[in-house]
């Protein structure tokens, strides 16, 4: 049987992707070659060898299951995700993710309150097993003392503070976990505790469940650290993958943009993290995807959609309170579909009031204290920073300050949105600029009308969302204006573009119009080669790391 020329040319698509990605990984391989060379650590190119085989070989899976069985792309994704995040947390080792220490903290004081294991400490320091040091203080700087109830405490910590695993991703850390895994240290302490330094993340405990269920099996089953910490993020990458599918099913049109935002380099690594951003990324979704749904393709919404949609934000409330603005989307589900004025008045006010719930639960002395407070000291400055009512005394400095930071920083949120610099925002963990252009060209390939496609949502849907989007990224700027920002600083400190994730796809299922419409559908081909970009970063990040002396 003969192929259609669409065939051939996703045949050739698939073949070319997996050869660039093969000679690219032959290129970085001299790369790895002459770090091990100078460390003479030769394990190091198995290790590289087993990345650049799992490259190729999720991104054969992507081939398969996108291209050539085009199998649904919930179904697709479950299976590619929790490769790519396997592979992820291999190349980034546990720790590296952008705060990664104190969620792994707060996952740990879960999975205490799981096992009923609690200590009496004034200061409310987290216990974590005596061998589970070896993570926040890898060269045994701590200077520790017991406690009445045989409970280690630090008192002192070096004086430029303990080193932490993977904080800063290096080829030792490489050769830590190498050397610790062939001889794990602190085994006669298990029974052991000791208090962590790291204070834990205030918010709802859930967004840490996922990881502190890996905590807690790692501890009843005896595994060591590194099993530990690999069980934690596993946990949260399973969770990503799950409530992730679950969106792409659910939301009627855009599923290809979803698909896409979920695999960018920067979405997987959060993903396979113990970062709460996991639980937050994929609730967002999941949160647009019923909205979207309940819009424009359900006829009729249930009890059990509006209970769906107040769990998400009674989740994301307390993380992050700006993200609230999107139960706004919300107001596109017409009130017919809820049958009357009464019953979508008393939906608004379940998903309100259970974000607002959780807000009082958690997060009523912060919002207080921003509020009232008269007085605000940016520690890592060493100066004072901005309060509210200040700010609202001095609104032409303020919005100086909102365009300063939009004019000069837009790039940055850009590339570190994509996954420019992976890592704790490490500008050596870096992901060439034509890749980022290559996965930047992906999602709006992805987003532009197909042939046959209507446009939804029309225009003042369009306006609303643009608004929320708006009033987020406005929102997110605010926060860390006062949470993070110098009265020194010309711009706002602190913003990340991986606060811009959680609406991106909404975003983009935005930018369908009647005047770029493409004459075919790549979609499928669009998403394969965007997995192979993300397997060859995984193959660049691990060669970087290896010459990293």
């Amino acid at each position: 049987m003969r192929q259609s020329g669409h065939q051939k040319k996703q045949n050739s698509c698939c073949v070319g992707g997996i050869a660039v990605l093969m000679v690219l990984a032959l290129i970085h391989g001299w790369d790895v070659l002459d770090g091990v060379t100078e460390s003479g650590h030769s394990w190091e190119l198995s290790r590289y060898a087993a990345v650049a085989a799992g490259s190729i070989g999720v991104s054969v899976l992507a081939a398969v299951s996108l291209c050539y069985k085009k199998i649904r792309l919930d179904r697709c994704f479950l299976p590619l995700i929790l490769c790519f995040g396997a592979l992820y947390l291999y190349v980034l080792p546990p720790l590296s993710a952008p705060d990664e220490t104190r969620h792994y903290i707060s996952a740990y004081q879960l999975s205490n309150q799981i096992l009923g294991v609690s200590v009496d400490d004034p200061e409310g320091r987290v216990p974590v097993r005596v061998e589970d040091w070896f993570a926040e203080d890898i060269d045994g700087d701590y200077v520790t003392e017991t406690l009445g109830d045989g409970t280690l405490a630090v008192v002192e910590d070096g004086a430029d503070g303990a080193a932490v695993l993977g904080q800063t991703l290096t080829e030792d850390t490489y050769v830590r976990i190498h050397e610790y895994m062939q001889n794990p240290v602190g085994n006669e302490e298990k029974d052991g505790l000791a208090l962590s330094i790291h204070a834990p993340v205030v918010t709802t405990p859930v967004v840490y469940l996922a990881p502190a269920l890996g905590i807690t099996a790692a501890r009843l089953l005896g595994l060591h650290t590194i099993w530990l910490l690999v069980l934690a993020r596993l946990g949260n990458l399973l969770l990503y993958a799950v409530v992730t599918s679950l969106a792409i099913r659910r939301i009627p049109f855009g599923k290809e943009i979803l698909f896409g935002v979920a695999m960018l380099p920067m979405s997987v690594h959060l993903a396979a993290s113990c970062s709460y951003d996991t639980a937050l990324l994929c609730g967002i979704w999941y949160f647009t995807a019923v909205c979207v749904d309940l819009a424009y393709a359900k006829e009729r919404v249930g009890w059990i959609d509006v209970i769906k949609l107040a769990a998400v934000m009674a989740l994301a409330g307390p993380c992050k309170m700006v993200y609230a603005v999107f139960m706004g989307l919300c107001l596109l589900i017409p009130v017919r579909k809820f049958g009357g004025r009464t019953r979508w008045l008393a939906s608004a006010a379940v998903v309100f009031g259970a974000w607002a719930a959780a807000m009082v639960l958690v997060n009523a002395r912060t919002v207080t204290a921003y509020a009232t407070d008269t007085g605000n000291y940016i520690d890592w400055a060493g100066e004072a920073g901005y309060t509210f009512m200040e700010l609202l005394h001095r609104p032409v400095d303020t919005f100086r300050l909102f365009f300063n930071t939009v004019i000069w920083q837009a790039e940055t949120w850009h590339l570190t949105m994509l996954g420019a610099y992976l890592g704790n925002v490490d500008l050596v963990l870096d992901v060439p600029y034509i890749v980022l252009l290559a996965l930047t060209a992906g999602l709006l390939l992805l987003a532009f009308r197909k042939p046959g496609e209507s446009i939804r949502p029309s225009l003042p849907g369009k306006a609303w969302i643009w608004c929320l989007c708006l009033i987020c990224a406005g929102a997110l700027m605010l926060s860390m204006l006062l949470a993070w920002t110098p009265v020194s600083s010309r711009v706002i400190c602190g913003v990340q573009g991986r606060y811009f994730l959680p609406f991106l796809p909404v975003f983009l299922i935005t930018l369908k119009n009647d005047t770029i419409v493409l004459t075919k559908n790549p979609d499928r081909s669009i998403l394969y080669l965007m997995c192979c970009v993300n397997a060859y970063v995984a193959v660049r990040i691990y060669s970087i790391v290896c010459m990293r002396l």
